[in-house]
């Protein structure tokens, strides 16, 4: 067992993985990108699914779609690997050794097995509305034995997580985690897109498990609809299409930055 553990630790850690995996983040920016695109195009009276199955969609209808799903599908995965790795073996520097870091890397985990799973879906010719799948998911939940508290509970952990998203942003915490340039106009761009990503990010997250949580409070499963719903219900509020038009900016600003993560995180 120690000798499979040593040999897993040294795959994770060789630096051909690592660049594959640090891939997964650029290809979550470049959804990202393509998320807050399709929502400015909502904005502006079009329509489109603006959220992460309409974004894969989109790359599955370009010419190169099977490479690209692939590429995407790889990248993904090998990042999922690398912080459960990180979460199980440890980090290379001690500081980052903490529970805190350590069940962030489970929760990062999670997100890009659950991206590449959502990929590979599409790759075998079965990709679906994530709005349908989450509300199917939601109408199963609320059937099962004290499912209305779990939904609220998963509700409120996501709103909660789109606070933390944009506190730091506010607070610009992210910054520890990469490596700023020292020329002064490419750390200010940085800085820019991770702040305004962050944010934007955080408003969307907020969104979606505030619809969660009126879902399941009002017996009502149609409402919990997820990214797509959540941007689309924010168009028909008061002044809806600036805010859209501001979120969806802002979420691809955090498409940015996650490119810039990619490229400049710390390990």
């Amino acid at each position: 067992m120690r000798k499979a553990a040593d040999v897993a630790e040294d795959a994770a850690n060789s630096r051909s993985f690592e660049i594959v995996a640090r891939a997964g983040y650029a290809v979550s920016g470049l959804l990202h990108v393509l998320i807050g695109a399709i929502a400015l195009q909502l904005a502006f009276g079009r329509v489109g699914e603006a959220d992460v199955s309409g974004a894969v969609a989109s790359l599955a209808s370009q010419p190169a779609g099977p490479f690209l799903l692939w590429a995407c599908f790889a990248a993904c995965a090998a990042l999922a690997v690398w912080q459960l790795s990180n979460a199980l073996l440890g980090y290379k520097r001690d500081s980052d050794n903490k529970l805190g870091k350590r069940l962030s890397a489970v929760g990062q985990a999670i997100v890009f097995a659950a991206l590449a799973t959502t990929i590979t879906s599409f790759i075998v010719g079965k990709g679906q509305n994530s709005r349908e799948s989450t509300t199917d998911v939601t109408v199963t939940l609320m059937k099962a034995p004290f499912g209305v508290f779990l939904l609220v509970a998963i509700g409120a952990g996501i709103a909660i997580t789109g606070i933390v998203f944009a506190v730091r942003g506010f607070r610009q915490t992210f910054k520890k985690d990469i490596s700023l340039s020292s020329a002064r106009t490419v750390r200010k761009f940085q800085l820019g897109v991770g702040v305004v990503g962050y944010i934007a990010k955080g408003i969307a997250l907020f969104l979606v498990g505030l619809l969660v949580v009126i879902a399941a409070v009002r017996a009502q499963p149609e409402q919990s609809t997820g990214l797509d719903g959540s941007l689309k219900a924010l168009k028909e509020q008061p002044y809806g299409p600036y805010l859209l038009a501001a979120v969806a900016v802002g979420l691809i600003a955090y498409g940015l930055f996650l490119m810039v993560k990619a490229k400049t995180l710390k390990t």
